[in-house]
């Protein structure tokens, strides 16, 4: 099947022309000081409408698919992967499909143009790959919730313009521990946390350009205008429709593992031993053609998987499949490039460490690996009987 069309290409080739001339250098220059993401290209982002990608057209989006929108994160981390997942900020975040005619009217407009991006609030200090653990409570108090607990990994949570919050309004069922979480939209000044919530940056090995947080809520009162969808309903939300961050997530791994062949090629045609440059030796030459090989894989899945959500198949298993290969590949294949630079790659001269530690991350957020082997796994084989 033939995936790409004319319009693709060109979409393809605009994001690529942006990420390596507006993206890369400020990479290459703020990473290794782990300075976060200008401000100035949000705004060039935003100007090429990459925060509202899979937005409809009638609230300010491009109403394009999910096909389209891997095709432009895979550019943007083959830069610069912070980059690439700050659209997620606009695009992806979770809950704007079970919003009221209202809010999507208030709010996705703004979306769009990057006015008002989000950052998710699920994971907490004991509660991550078991989403139905939350237990930070939201308690009605007339017109509004005030929400107490504690959440972790809330990566952006200062520069956003808003966090989308996952917090328990009725108690868990014995046999329906994920009954009862609702989901919020907790407006905030950019630069700044909410009243009632307190915090402090977790220190991270990569992912710069921008903090992850823990965060503790303390009587944080949101109006109960801001309830997205129904009450105790945020668990189905936050499941539902999982095909895309999983693709988008396998394309940034693709991104990445690209970026390490890349630069792992232009280092063996510059880097002489032996009389000639390391590119002459089998065994870099193999090493590169096996990287190559395992990258073009994992985007051709990625492509299949790209259709299927684009054309309504189901692909539950497959979306699984092409994160848990893509992560894993991309560990791989940044490894693989940073024994070709040898030494050199062991140095923050270079940005392939960069991609190396980046892909790492891959393996865990968005459902860790071995969170899509179980649902593959359960897929083939049905689930365990408990």
């Amino acid at each position: 099947m033939t995936y790409m069309t004319d319009e693709r290409r060109m979409i393809q080739e605009t994001a690529r022309e942006f990420a390596m001339k507006e993206v890369l250098p400020i990479a290459n220059k703020l990473d290794p000081e782990r300075g976060d993401i200008p401000m100035s290209l949000r705004e060039k982002m935003a100007e090429m409408g990459y925060f509202g990608v899979l937005l409809p057209e009638e609230y300010g989006g491009l109403g394009l698919g999910c096909f389209e929108y891997c095709l432009i994160v895979e550019e943007l981390a083959r830069a610069w992967m912070s980059v690439a997942s700050i659209i997620f900020r606009g695009n992806g975040m979770i809950g704007w499909q079970q919003m009221s005619e209202e809010q999507k009217k208030n709010y996705l407009p703004r979306i769009a143009r990057g006015e008002f991006l989000g950052a998710f609030a699920m994971s907490e200090p004991g509660t991550g790959s078991d989403v139905a653990g939350v237990s930070t409570r939201a308690v009605k108090d007339g017109d509004s919730y005030l929400i107490t607990g504690n959440k972790y990994w809330c990566t952006f949570a200062d520069g956003a313009d808003y966090l989308m919050v996952i917090a328990r309004t009725s108690p868990p069922e014995p046999k329906r521990r994920h009954a009862g979480m609702s989901m919020f939209i907790v407006p905030k000044k950019r630069g700044e946390l909410p009243p009632g919530v307190q915090g402090a940056p977790i220190p991270k090995i990569g992912y710069f350009g921008w903090k992850t947080w823990e965060l503790a809520f303390d009587n944080c009162r949101v109006p109960a205008e801001n309830l997205i969808g129904e009450e105790g309903k945020a668990f189905y939300y936050a499941t539902a429709g999982l095909e895309i961050p999983r693709a988008m997530t396998a394309a940034r791994s693709i991104g990445l593992a690209r970026a390490a062949l890349e630069d792992a090629m232009a280092y063996s045609q510059e880097r002489v031993q032996f009389g000639q440059p390391i590119g002459e030796f089998q065994a870099i030459r193999f090493k590169i053609a096996q990287m190559a090989t395992e990258i073009e894989a994992a985007r051709q899945l990625m492509y299949f998987v790209n259709d299927a959500i684009d054309t309504g198949r189901r692909c539950d298993k497959e979306a699984a499949m092409v994160k848990y290969y893509a992560a894993e590949m991309s560990e791989r294949v940044t490894s693989e490039g940073m024994q070709i630079l040898g030494g050199a790659g062991y140095t923050t001269l270079h940005a392939m460490e960069r991609h190396w530690r980046d892909a790492r991350l891959t393996k865990i957020f968005e459902g860790t690996s071995e969170i899509q082997l179980r649902v593959i796994s359960d897929a083939l084989l049905g689930k365990v009987k408990k």
